[in-house]
């Protein structure tokens, strides 16, 4: 196993990872089907932690972080996509674009959200009453565009065969489940809910990059290789530092600060990279009642027109979201490859 896993601790730390979300990914999803509804709310819990964590495990593929081949990173992270139903697209492009995000120290995408709002303005007004309800449409639009992204997106054409595979895959079992166990489908489409929420609550604050059209583009990067400017637009919101396994939930992707500084560690010894760069001080992290305030307070707000130029960025960003008063961002997903 040590040949197999990048660092001897991995073993542990990112072995134990894969077994939970694997072990409980499979556990929670027979659960769904038990008549007992005390263990149907259990088990879709457990069924949506699953998925937080795999999704976090295929954040740690991407960057090899788990074994010392790249292609078996590349095997756990196809196989965990599948998990995390992200695996309509190819799990390359997923990795292509969340290392342009750290190399161009840019949110590079494709699909302008903004301009997509402002051409379907119905739409868009279905999304802010949903998301008043807390119920992820902004999320849900990034989502269907991935499911048929070889036929949305142009650049991915030659991705249809791979993309209709999956979604007569997919789809047809989904249907099964809303025939002829609608109970099992609704707790399962609750703890997908729930697996999209965390991951954006997470996701909302930690930079306040503008996103930039740029994910195709042969455009040179403006702040390639800005480090000062990178850290200073960063933001650490771990659930707790005194409790340091609590961040164990969501594999220690609050240290988002640590993250950049070195993006070749992986997660179980951010927290330690994070208190050699910033020490204990509580006020280099945005706490978590602020982060709570904030994710409750915007969550139609920052659906459109969350880039405004006079609002406060850098260091003033972090000094405002510690107080609640930032709005936060949307659609930042990193398994969203668009």
């Amino acid at each position: 196993m040590e040949k197999l896993f990048k660092e001897p601790e991995g073993i542990i730390y990112t072995g134990g990872a894969i077994l939970y979300a694997i072990t409980g990914y499979i556990i929670g999803l027979l659960g769904l089907f038990n008549v007992n509804i005390v263990i149907n709310t259990l088990s879709a819990l457990l069924l949506g932690h699953a998925m937080i964590i795999a999704a976090y495990l295929i954040h740690e593929c991407a960057h090899n972080l788990v074994f010392k081949k790249i292609r078996f990173n590349t095997y756990l992270g196809q196989l965990l996509s599948w998990i995390c139903g992200s695996s309509y697209g190819t799990y390359k492009d997923i990795q292509y674009k969340h290392f342009r995000h750290h190399v161009d120290v840019d949110d590079v995408v494709w699909f302008d959200y903004e301009a997509f709002f402002e051409n379907n303005p119905t739409l868009f007004q279905l999304t802010k009453i949903l998301e008043w309800f807390y119920v992820p449409a902004h999320e849900f639009i990034m989502h269907f565009i991935m499911v048929f992204s070889s036929f949305i997106i142009p650049q991915r054409r030659n991705q249809r065969l791979r993309n209709t595979a999956v979604i007569a895959i997919r789809f047809p079992l989904f249907v099964m489940l809303m025939i002829f166990v609608p109970k099992v489908a609704v707790l399962y489409s609750f703890s997908y809910i729930l697996f999209l929420t965390v991951l954006r609550f997470m996701d909302s604050i930690q930079h306040d990059y503008p996103y930039n059209l740029t994910l195709f583009s042969s455009e040179k990067p403006r702040r390639k290789g800005q480090y000062e400017w990178e850290q200073e637009h960063t933001f650490s919101n771990p659930h707790s530092l005194d409790l340091e396994t609590v961040n164990w939930l969501t594999l220690n992707f609050g240290f988002h600060n640590a993250h950049h500084h070195n993006m070749t560690i992986p997660w179980y010894r951010l927290p330690q990279k994070h208190r050699e760069l910033f020490g204990d001080s509580p006020e280099t992290v945005v706490p978590f009642l602020s982060q709570l305030k904030i994710f409750h307070k915007n969550r139609v707000t920052r659906i459109y027109g969350n880039h405004d130029e006079d609002a406060p960025s850098g260091k003033e960003y972090l000094i405002a979201a510690r107080k609640g008063e930032t709005i936060g961002g949307n659609a930042a997903s990193f398994l969203t490859s668009f």
